[in-house]
């Protein structure tokens, strides 16, 4: 069946399209409608007046995995308060959803794609699973890797370049990612060897290497294995005061090769009197002569939430600022780490008021909005769904003005987001929550509207208030299926629709030597409480068994 959507704002920035015309789609495809009359639609959708956009595709929000288990586990007595005091179920908590809700709420602000971005490879399978569980929404995975002992050891030993990135291919291809991450590179083992703090030019305690040393062989071996998205790294010293020096380390120890920094706003702090200041411009000032460089936010917004990470050690830092004061602090087979915290910013506070303007500056002060995305890292700034009251700050100076005015006013002074004139147009905002994170990713049908790509289509109704536009949008079409209709139906979505969707995992098609897995098994088994092949999922059990069918993406071919 044809559905013409008729008449609307079509911003296509990957196509360089801004402009006043009909879309069609046929099935679950977006198809050229050159030659196609009105009376050939099954469907017509009157768009005059609106905005017609791809699909939101979110590179970084925590939403499968033991971790989130953990934290929901921690945080129940909290959230079944909260849901007795707004009379709501405990599955809707704001910044811990279940997997039922997190699909909903992502489609009825207009996703269609979100990326996971810490899957350690032993707990791969949960993460799959609870996404398989997440409906109408494509879904992947990032590989944590970079402190895990077969890595460590390869590199300690001067395993070559080619071997290592054999493990890195076999890890991706077994796991079933798309991407690879690096949590604080080393860091997260030297912990375990008594070392609280591994900056980036320091040795590791135990092997003798260094973090930029592992960032400069992942970020390689990401290149060489030809994955599209380069190295995800979450840098050393997160959020410590005068980190901004960690951060610029690890841009040069990246040596020229595609790095992405995440969560940029927790690494983008210098130091000063009251212990803090905004380094947002001495990190722009490095994207700006670096090329190869690209970062998403982690905005904070103001409010209960609860930090997850693999970055133990500084999780256990972090736990004297917990609120409510409880937290955990694990770890799973030597693998890398977890800790969770909970935590309430605030916006009297001069930290935290801090950080909300750090991370507005660098939205604001990079120019090129291919370069920068939309990310709260999910739940640790703030829930995902604060991604319409984000977009508003970033369009609406005024509104921007009055929320600033209202911070603690040290934190403001302290800031240079009050000299920040820009306004972010729909053109930027559908660059960097549409186009190009799909670019990033290697999703070649997807973040765009061409003839060819997935007909994941939102379309939004013109409103000066920002926020309320982008938080409900008029009609939300996912692979062709009109699953949001607010001009003919209710307010909700057609979940039930939703569900009859068939589960996608977006997935890497990387290729490995296959003679070199008896080494890294031995390697691996020498260490773990189980074989190292039963960390393989194959495509069968990703389909069968956890319900979500593998989509190969496009890489760029493997050159070592």
């Amino acid at each position: 069946m044809k559905t013409l959507i008729r008449g609307g704002r079509v911003i296509d920035p990957a196509h360089h399209t801004d402009e006043v015309k009909d879309l069609w789609i046929e099935d679950d495809r977006v198809i050229d409608g050159s030659e196609c009359s009105e009376p050939d639609a099954g469907v017509v959708v009157d768009a005059s007046e609106m905005v017609v956009m791809a699909g939101g595709v979110d590179i970084h929000t925590h939403i499968g995995g033991g971790k989130l288990s953990i934290a929901r586990m921690l945080m129940q007595d909290s959230i079944d308060q909260t849901a007795a005091e707004l009379g709501r179920q405990a599955m809707e908590c704001d910044y811990l959803p279940t997997a039922a809700v997190t699909g909903q709420r992502y489609l009825e602000m207009g996703y269609t794609v979100a990326f996971e971005p810490a899957m350690i490879p032993c707990n791969a399978r949960a993460a799959h699973s609870e996404m398989a569980d997440i409906p109408g929404l494509a879904t992947g995975g990032f590989c944590l890797l970079g402190n895990d002992e077969v890595l460590l050891r390869l590199i300690a030993t001067g395993t070559d370049q080619a071997q290592i990135n054999n493990y890195v291919a076999w890890m991706v291809r077994a796991t079933q990612s798309i991407a690879i991450k690096v949590v604080n590179a080393g860091g997260i083992s030297a912990f375990k060897f008594g070392e609280r703090n591994l900056n980036v030019d320091e040795k590791h305690p135990h092997y003798g290497i260094t973090p930029g040393g592992v960032i400069r062989v992942l970020a390689r071996a990401a290149k060489e294995i030809g994955l599209t998205h380069p190295l995800h790294i979450h840098c050393s010293n997160l959020g410590v005061p005068g980190n901004i020096a960690s951060t610029l380390a690890t841009i040069r120890a990246a040596d020229g090769y595609p790095i992405h920094l995440t969560h940029a706003q927790f690494h983008s702090y210098g130091q000063a009197e009251q212990g803090m200041s905004s380094a947002a411009g001495m990190l722009v000032d490095a994207l700006y002569k670096n090329p190869n460089v690209t970062i998403d936010v982690g905005q904070i917004m103001f409010g209960q939430t609860v930090t997850i990470s693999a970055d133990a050690p500084h999780q256990f830092d972090n736990r004297h600022h917990a609120s409510p004061k409880k937290s955990v602090i694990a770890d799973i087979e030597c693998e890398a780490g977890c800790g969770v915290v909970p935590f309430r910013y605030r916006k009297r506070q001069f930290v935290h008021a801090l950080q909300w303007a750090i991370g507005l500056e660098l939205f604001l002060m990079v120019d090129d909005p291919s370069r920068v995305f939309l990310t709260t890292d999910h739940p640790n700034g703030a829930p995902f769904t604060a991604y319409p009251h984000l977009i508003r700050l970033l369009c609406d100076r005024t509104f921007r003005e009055t929320a600033l005015s209202e911070i603690d006013a040290d934190a403001a002074a302290s800031s240079s987001l009050a000299g920040l004139d820009r306004q972010y147009s729909f053109n930027d905002i559908a660059t960097m929550t549409r186009s190009a994170p799909a670019r990033i990713m290697g999703l070649r049908d997807r973040g765009h509207l061409a003839p060819g790509a997935i007909a994941d289509v939102v379309i939004y109704q013109n409103n000066p208030d920002v926020e309320a536009m982008f938080r409900s949008p008029q009609h939300v079409f996912v692979r062709g299926k009109h699953l949001i209709d607010r001009q003919r139906q209710t307010d909700r979505m057609d979940l039930e629709l939703a569900k009859t969707l068939p589960k996608e995992t977006l997935i890497a098609d990387v290729e490995f030597d296959s003679r070199q897995v008896d080494q890294f098994r031995s390697l691996y088994n020498e260490l773990s409480t189980f074989d190292f092949l039963r960390l393989q999922i194959s495509d069968d059990e990703l389909q069968s068994v956890i319900g979500s069918a593998p989509v190969r993406q496009q890489t760029r071919g493997r050159s070592l």
